[in-house]
């Protein structure tokens, strides 16, 4: 079997949990986004202890890249790079939009929706941002990229460009944006369907096992979060 173990801290909760190949076998979650750092470090001690292993028996670490909360992502990779250092294990890093694609679609498979079926499907994973700025990415039902993860303005003409295509599911923080949007009166006989839902444990331990088979590994040393565009810092008032 293949255990890695998962870290995620990109957005207000954050997860962490052990997987066995599919099988989650611990994973806990935090809501104060503001404690995430001690909530990994303490957390990891405690889910090895509930699953009856050791950290040397883990085969890799899993973490989310981004896009997301900028201190968040920073807590989490410098939390998996550590672990990965000291263990000696590879890092693998995960979208938190292809990871928000996967939830996608795997929420149409339970439920039956036969837009899954749809040659023409396409999944917008939508991070929010300031304004009406979203974090994107668009997927078909393969998770291949329609459209690379890239910082975007919504507006109406765009969104009514990518329905022009084909069906358009939207998931994601970015969703509320999305449907204030989609009230113009051009979208009365076209409408994305938009997902309140969002990726869980399953899902990453779902992505990170294909990268752990496929020896998909980050770079310890030069591994960085994904930003999509560049962090602004507020100036001290001296």
């Amino acid at each position: 079997m293949n255990t890695i173990l998962h870290i995620d801290t990109s957005g207000p909760d954050a997860l962490i949990g052990i997987s066995q190949d599919l099988k989650i076998i611990a994973s806990k979650q935090n809501n104060l986004s503001n404690t995430h750092g001690e909530f990994v470090q303490a957390g990891v001690d405690e889910l090895c202890k509930r699953a009856g292993i050791s950290l040397k028996d883990i085969d890799a670490i899993g973490v989310t890249m981004g896009p997301g909360s900028y201190t968040g992502l920073r807590v989490g990779l410098a939390s998996a790079k550590g672990l990965a250092f000291a263990l000696n294990k590879p890092l693998i890093g995960l979208s938190t939009l292809s990871l928000l694609a996967k939830a996608a679609v795997g929420h149409l498979i339970e439920t039956g929706n036969t837009l899954v079926n749809e040659k023409k499907m396409q999944v917008f994973s939508m991070i929010d941002a300031r304004r009406m700025e979203i974090f994107g990415a668009i997927y078909n039902s393969s998770l291949d990229y329609l459209a690379p993860e890239k910082a975007l303005i919504l507006d109406e003409a765009f969104l009514l460009a990518l329905l022009s295509n084909g069906p358009l599911i939207c998931i994601g923080s970015g969703v509320a944006k999305t449907k204030i949007l989609t009230q113009h009166t051009d979208f009365q006989n076209k409408s994305p369907l938009f997902l309140d839902c969002s990726y869980s444990i399953h899902d990453m331990a779902a992505l990170a096992l294909i990268k752990l088979q496929a020896t998909n590994f980050e770079d310890l040393a030069y591994s960085g979060p994904a930003y999509l565009k560049d962090y602004y810092q507020k100036p001290l008032i001296k």
